[in-house]
């Protein structure tokens, strides 16, 4: 191995990269997968599996409208100087592309959500009520072969898909079961859905088109050579050469220097797969790259809790639906609870300017046994039963019989959190949250109660009545989003802003091209895919 010369070497196994190994290797290159982990598919295999591609071609079957100046406008209203007009260009016009490839020449094929809107409905160009975001249908994993039991599988979501396909439980707060019967032939069939059908379908074009793998090892280092990419030092001490190289190794997460170093508020948890902890981005700045995005994550709220090897679950559904609210230590609410993730995970970053403190942080999602006894709150499965009907959460729930009581085992003023639910009460009679909007906004009502989706009832719903609850909710994310600068080609640049020769980067390893936003579901899936695909072609061009 440690002999041979590729003509691309990618590093990392998610989406992105394995979207560039699958490009570059149908054209003929020879390539090589480097994984860091033991298995396939990163944190794209623990992920949802949505990409999200404005004008993609399963539109129509919907009767979805869109076009590239109204993604265009949509991402430049909510830029903030921060998204390149060139980079959201390329990644719209990428996008199509990329779609139609992947779907005629590869195992990759595709769906709309259908009516999940985009992020930020109200903007002006926003596909407000769906269209942009795909998935991938289920796929049989018989067809990987012995390959089936090397894709990483994920501790938050089933891969069998237990829910209609087309409403996962990234796209609404209590998705649609399956019928009985087909959830046990998907199951019997071995045929999984979400990220697991996105790598798996990838995995197979790679496979079929001769893509070598690599697995358990990192990259350590690029070799350079009169200031071109030569290869890589891997790890292990092993030195493979390349004349492409594609940094595809994810984010920085679970480096806390490199937290500490760049981000702009608390990251406390995040849902990632381990390994990543900022391995390409070391590389590309050791070679001269430029940075970007090194701030911004695609922040997410996590609540910890026993229910998975991870001891932490996505905090997205529960707090949308009516019968909740958030408080900070002061016992007051102090966002809209039910605003897409990223959005959300601002909220954390607020600085008290008296005590230089997080003011929100830290905070919790308060409701009572009514609620529990309906939606149960995380734990599928409840812990157990109590008197009559009555539902007991578990253990990490805290609780009590007054919210005077449950305040005092929280450590916030029990007059402040009587107030506030006595206030939150008010609005719902009055059917309009006046302090932070929720409801206002038709991704507040997309969630929420399925019963009344479209009304502000989805999501406004009162608290009356003990025993009340309590969930602490921490500032997690997904990812981070910082990495090495690109062009439109996905080309690596350097401190002078000019491409260094046989460098790619793509996914978060590569600087976000959202800066501090987040378009809609399958938002940080999509960009990496295009720019992989983008710089596979070009790599293709220069062989």
């Amino acid at each position: 191995m440690a002999q041979a010369e590729y003509d691309l070497i990618v590093l990392g196994s998610g989406a992105a990269g394995l979207t560039a190994a699958l490009t570059a290797a149908e054209e003929g290159l020879r390539v090589l997968v480097v994984e860091k982990g033991e298995k396939i598919g990163g944190t794209s295999a623990w992920s949802g599996g949505q990409i999200w591609i404005p004008c993609n071609p399963h539109q129509q079957a919907y009767d979805k409208e869109d076009s590239r100046d109204k993604a265009l406008t949509y991402l430049e209203s909510m830029s903030n100087g921060l998204i390149d007009p060139d980079m959201a260009a390329a990644y719209i016009d990428g996008g199509l592309a990329m779609v139609q490839f992947l779907e005629e020449r590869t195992p990759v094929k595709f769906s709309v959500v259908p009516h999940f809107p985009d992020y930020h409905p109200e903007q002006p160009g926003a596909a407000s009520r769906g269209g942009r975001t795909l998935e991938c249908p289920v796929y049989p994993y018989g067809e990987l072969g012995e390959w089936a039991e090397r894709v990483e599988k994920s501790p938050y979501y089933w891969p069998h898909v237990y829910f209609t396909v087309g409403e996962t439980s990234l796209a609404q707060a209590v998705p649609d079961p399956l019928p009985v019967e087909e959830a046990e032939r998907r199951a019997a069939n071995d045929e999984r859905g979400l990220g697991h059908s996105l790598v798996g379908r990838l995995l197979r074009g790679c496979l079929d088109r001769g893509v070598e793998f690599l697995l358990s090892v990192g990259g350590k280092d690029l070799l350079l050579e009169d200031g071109r990419v030569a290869g890589v030092e891997l790890a292990d001490g092993q030195m493979l050469r390349a004349r492409n190289v594609m940094l595809a190794t994810g984010g920085f997460e679970h480096n806390e220097a490199f937290k500490k170093a760049f981000l702009r508020g608390p990251l406390q948890n995040a849902v990632s797969i381990d390994t990543n902890t900022g391995d390409g981005q070391k590389m590309a700045m050791r070679a001269g790259a430029m940075m970007g995005s090194m701030r911004e994550a695609w922040w997410m709220p996590i609540v910890e809790a026993p229910l998975n090897a991870k001891g932490m679950m996505l905090f997205t559904g529960e707090r949308t639906l009516p019968g909740t609210i958030m408080v900070n230590r002061k016992g007051r609410r102090f966002c809209n609870e039910a605003a897409n993730y990223n959005a959300f995970g601002s909220a954390f970053h607020e600085i008290d300017q008296n005590s230089s403190t997080y003011r929100n942080l830290p905070c919790w999602c308060v409701f009572n046994q009514a609620f529990y006894d309906k939606w149960g709150f995380l734990d599928a499965q409840l812990i157990g039963t109590g008197d009559g009907h009555r539902k007991e959460p578990a253990d990490w729930i805290a609780r009590g019989e007054t919210l005077g009581e449950l305040a005092g085992v929280l450590g916030v003023p029990g007059d402040a959190l009587t107030a506030t639910v006595e206030r939150w009460n008010a609005m719902v009679d009055q059917g309009a949250d006046e302090d932070f909007g929720r409801g206002e906004s038709y991704y507040d009502l997309y969630w929420g109660d399925p019963a009344h989706k479209g009304r502000k009832a989805a999501t406004l719903g009162r608290i009356d009545g003990g025993p009340y609850y309590a969930a602490e909710v921490k500032s997690g994310a997904l990812g981070t989003k910082g990495g090495a600068q690109t062009d439109t080609l996905g080309r690596v640049l350097d401190l002078d802003m000019v491409p260094i020769p046989g460098l790619y980067a793509a996914g978060n390893a590569m600087a976000s091209m959202m800066g501090m936003t987040y378009g809609g579901g399958g938002g940080t899936l999509g960009p990496g895919m295009v720019f992989a695909y983008l710089a596979g072609r070009h790599m293709v061009g220069r062989n």
